[in-house]
């Protein structure tokens, strides 16, 4: 469309994709197979798909993502590459139904960059942000399902201390809930800046000079929570390991602990034998499925820093498929 002319232009400028050089690298061995299809799980704003694409013709990079604005811009973005782009509007979690729905069987190729876009931090309107005043909303797909304004003001304070504890690790969780009910109880929160001033004045003074800005780790919890995060995540890392063929590897990029727990777990889990221990032969159906390709979680270099400040917290995990997965091991197959 004419009207985002600008917004694709810089597209480029405004996503830097974190550590692109390095998923190249990672995801090559597999996308050297003839017919090779990658997914990207995390579209954004196509910058790692882009790079896939020029780096390798005759790949085809199935991109996925919820939110209904980013999959426009990456689409006209990604437009001169034709049909070897196809954009999809689903949670990645889906990732065997969208397959399943375009015919293709298996891939070469998995790439995962978690956590929240640069779009939806730079639109501030999106309330993503506690840098910028705007409505309370924080939904990747701006189409369906709670805002974080329903989260605050309908959740009891019980629920509201779980969230905040256990997706942003926040240890004043109990002080910003009933700062939270007491606030709601005159009138419901509706912009981050009310949010943000309800923060400070709940967290003591001394705590509030460490630990980078006071509100970052509520944001992460109600991100987490409104987008139903951290479960999508669990389902999508053996959804995602479940649709790579023999051979192919999938690249996940996480930026907080919660998630690259997760990753690490499901990655390890593959590459473990799942027999008892103790037995003098493992059976083939007890061989690990998986290989790490990755010792531990990689990090950004100085380098990468310096050009791309937002992979300061990223945590790189990757492995490659060896076998089918044993079928006392394998995922029931998600529906719609």
């Amino acid at each position: 469309m004419g009207e985002h002319g600008d917004d694709v232009r810089g597209a480029a400028e405004r996503h830097v994709p974190v550590l692109l050089e390095r998923c190249l690298e990672l995801l090559a061995p597999a996308l050297a197979e003839p017919g090779a299809v990658m997914v990207d799980c995390t579209l954004g704003m196509g910058g790692h798909t882009e790079g896939v694409l020029r780096r390798f013709p005759h790949v085809r990079v199935v991109g996925l993502d919820r939110d209904t604005q980013a999959l426009e811009l990456a689409g006209e973005r990604l437009a001169p590459f034709g049909d070897r782009f196809t954009g999809v509007h689903a949670v990645y979690d889906e990732i065997r139904d969208v397959l399943a729905d375009l015919g293709i069987p298996a891939v070469q190729g998995v790439l995962m960059d978690l956590g929240v876009s640069s779009l939806q931090l730079d639109e501030a309107e999106r309330g993503f942000s506690y840098a910028k005043d705007a409505p309370l909303d924080m939904r990747m797909d701006a189409t369906a399902g709670l805002t974080a304004a329903d989260v605050l003001n309908t959740y009891d304070e019980r629920d509201l201390v779980r969230v905040l504890r256990t997706y942003g690790e926040e240890r004043f969780a109990p002080r910003i809930a009933r700062s939270v009910v007491r606030a709601r109880a005159v009138a419901p929160l509706a912009r981050t800046g009310e949010l943000v001033d309800l923060i400070r004045s709940s967290i003591p003074m001394a705590a509030r000079q460490t630990g980078g800005h006071p509100a970052k780790r509520t944001f992460q919890a109600l991100r987490i929570e409104v987008n139903g995060e951290l479960e999508a995540l669990q389902h999508a890392l053996p959804e995602s390991i479940e649709a790579l063929a023999v051979g192919g590897r999938i690249v996940v990029e996480a930026y907080q602990s919660l998630e690259d727990r997760l990753v690490k777990h499901a990655l390890a889990a593959g590459a473990t034998t799942s027999a008892p221990p103790g037995l003098p032969v493992v059976p083939d159906t007890h061989q690990p499925y998986l290989r790490l390709v990755t010792r531990g979680a990689e990090e950004a270099d100085e380098a990468e820093l310096a050009r791309n400040p937002r992979s300061q917290s990223v945590r790189l995990r990757a492995a490659e498929r060896l076998r089918p997965t044993p079928d006392h091991l394998r995922t029931n197959r998600r529906t719609a």
